[in-house]
């Protein structure tokens, strides 16, 4: 995986927090590289991915 960088994130500020995103607190999303102000809300919105993720899976098994 190669490294992300913080001109390429599409955000400048973090959507949990409202401070500034910081290179080490990137993560890829959707195909564009989303940012956060500390690992620890990167690692927030990964986890609410999972969730979401699991529940459209569980819904579609459900209506398929």
């Amino acid at each position: 995986m190669s490294a992300l960088e913080l001109a390429d994130c599409i955000n400048d500020l973090c959507p949990w927090s409202g401070d500034p995103v910081r290179e080490d607190s990137l993560i890829e999303y959707g195909g564009d590289i989303v940012g956060f102000c500390n690992p620890g809300c990167r690692d927030k919105f990964e986890q609410a991915i999972r969730h979401f993720e699991k529940a459209k899976t569980s819904a579609e098994r459900k209506s398929g």
